[in-house]
């Protein structure tokens, strides 16, 4: 399976199973930090919840949104 394979399912999945691949690839690089906040977590639920009810957003918009988020 290919990356962007990969990429596609992901909106696919549960919360479950997106938290187990979450999981997974901190074991594989220990430089991917879990530190769960609960406002994180919120954040989280709620891009969960509008990607189920909307549209979405372009690929290269969220990576440059991530981006914003991850160096702050």
């Amino acid at each position: 399976m290919s990356m962007s394979q990969i990429l596609d399912e992901l909106p696919r999945l549960n919360d479950g199973e997106r938290r187990a691949i979450l999981h997974r690839l901190a074991e594989l690089d220990p430089g991917i930090a879990l530190d769960e906040t609960p406002e994180m977590l919120a954040a989280v639920d709620a891009g969960i919840c509008s990607m189920e009810s909307g549209p979405g957003v372009p690929l290269a918009e969220a990576r440059q949104r991530i981006a914003g988020w991850t160096t702050k």
